[in-house]
């Protein structure tokens, strides 16, 4: 049996609603074997576990480890060569991407998660070729990256069995583009295709592999409505209600994807899968831009959650999610980093200011994001689209003890008025460099600066290494591949939104 004793200035164990934190101010956390035993005054807890190991933080700022609920990869599309297009077209532009390890990528997004509070991360896998062994093992290395770093992590394979390129068939697509231009595309997708019986596979192979782990669990991943059959999602909702695990699913992200459901359903998406009986609180849409009235009132009344990538809808065009609204429903909303932050990193600090002040619209009444809301979006509710659901999120008894300490006088230094409260303070001042501590399943896995279980520098050594080296052949044909098919990718969606009005949930500007 281990036990720790963490003390702090302040502790913020959780959200009691919208504007009220729970806190506990110069309190401790009593940790067995990683789980939380009590939070309570410090001295009171010496006396209840005497042979405890002590870690002070008598300047510190204690807040539930971060959960980044949408993630995919490590380099970025833009490190890599690919542009903030808009996001049907960013896809096209991804294809020549360079090729890395996939430990070697997980650990990269991982440090920066890490530096910045992010306990546990939400990783949606998938684009890959080579069939079902190269997933099976690049799974396994995904998996392997985050239990070496010692992060938590809800892992997906995310299942697409369709219009890998385009909003249609791809053997269609293909067909009307210039030879040999659409023949090698064609190729190019077909390594990426995997029957569905394969992904089914893999999910149990991995959910075996992982019982009994602390860090890692296994989830599902219906990709979206454009790359999912009915029948396929029929399956994976069944596969998910026989095993208790939630699903995450791209939904709605662009008003193209808007489109895409009404010409296939002749309804909205929602409605389709409403109607289908896949919602839930087992489910969680990734984005959900854009909604429509019903499709909000329809995901609050079946209790499906959200995940809002507040940095990622900025920069590939795709619109603000009306968070205000789906407050305001009582919906479950986590926070996703996706691909990269609005500053091409995955720094949840700033991602929590930034979803803070991009819903600030015009007025006075209560109806914008406040400080509590927001670290609930990145803690508590972020826990529950994740498979670890209510063992993590908080810092409560029964909980495992996951906990990020921000060092007060850094972040606030050299003056902050005691009238603005301590977690207002501490979300909208502090920056990375106030991270001086981040616990996982109870153990310190980075402190001042540097990581307890794997040598950064060496890591991003050998990444330089890597992709400094001239393109091999492979690469070089992709990256010809990419830059002959992305002028046909955008023109198969001129006109396809038509010249319907749209009537924003946000009016922060006007023309008249």
């Amino acid at each position: 049996m281990t036990e720790i004793i963490v003390e702090a200035r302040t502790i913020v164990t959780g959200v009691q609603d919208r504007h009220t934190p729970a806190i506990v101010e110069g309190g401790a956390v009593l940790v067995r074997d990683g789980v939380i035993v009590e939070v309570g005054a410090p001295e009171t807890l010496r006396a209840k576990a005497p042979g405890a190991a002590l870690h002070r933080y008598p300047e510190h700022v204690m807040l539930p480890g971060f959960v980044n609920s949408h993630h995919h990869v490590g380099l970025t599309p833009l490190q890599l060569g690919s542009p903030d297009h808009a996001l049907e077209l960013w896809f096209a532009t991804r294809i020549p991407a360079k090729r890395i390890d996939h430990t070697l990528d997980t650990l990269y997004s991982a440090f920066e998660m890490l530096a910045s509070g992010v306990t546990t991360v939400q990783h949606i896998h998938g684009w890959m070729a080579g069939g079902y062994d190269a997933v099976h093992e690049a799974a396994g290395k995904v998996l392997g990256a985050y239990r070496q770093i010692g992060m938590r992590a809800s892992y997906c394979y995310a299942v697409r069995e369709q219009n890998r390129l385009v909003y249609e068939a791809d053997e269609a697509f293909c067909a009307r583009l210039p030879q040999p231009l659409g023949g090698r595309l064609m190729e190019h997708l077909k390594a990426q295709a995997m029957p569905f019986a394969d992904f089914m596979t893999l999910f149990e192979a991995l959910r075996a592999e992982n019982e009994g782990q602390r860090l890692t669990r296994i989830q599902l991943a219906p990709a979206n409505l454009h790359w999912c059959s009915d029948e396929a999602l029929l399956k994976i909702d069944d596969a998910a209600r026989r095993h208790g695990v939630p699903m995450h699913m791209h939904l709605l992200e662009t008003a193209y994807q808007k489109e895409y459901a009404r010409r296939r359903t002749g309804k909205t998406a929602v409605r389709h899968l409403h109607d289908l009986g896949v919602l839930g609180p087992h489910m969680t849409l990734g984005h959900g831009v854009w909604l429509t009235a019903e499709d909000v009132d329809i995901a609050a009344d079946t209790g499906t959650c959200i995940c809002h990538n507040c940095s990622s809808n900025f920069r590939l065009r795709s619109g603000v999610a009306p968070l205000n609204l789906y407050e305001a429903k009582g919906m479950t909303v986590g926070m996703g980093l996706d691909e990269a932050g609005i500053n091409e990193d995955r720094d949840m600090l700033q991602e929590l200011r930034l979803v803070l002040r991009a819903h600030r619209t015009p007025g006075m009444d209560d109806a914008v994001p406040t400080c509590p809301q927001v670290l609930r979006m990145a803690t508590e509710h972020g826990a529950k689209t994740t498979a670890f659901g209510e063992s993590i999120g908080r810092l409560d008894p029964g909980r495992f003890f996951d906990a990020v300490l921000i060092n007060w006088r850094t972040a606030t230094y050299p003056y902050q008025d005691p009238d603005i409260p301590v977690l207002d303070a501490v979300m909208q001042r502090a920056k990375t460099g106030a991270v001086d501590a981040v616990f996982v399943d109870g153990e310190i896995v980075y402190a001042d600066g540097r990581f307890t279980k794997v040598d950064r520098d060496a890591v991003l050594a050998e990444i330089a290494d890597i992709l400094d080296r001239p393109r091999s052949p492979e690469e070089v044909a992709r990256r010809e591949l990419g830059l002959a098919v992305t002028p046909h990718v955008k023109a198969f969606y001129d006109g396809y939104l038509g010249d319907a009005p749209r009537q924003p949930y946000y009016a922060p500007s006007s023309r008249v």
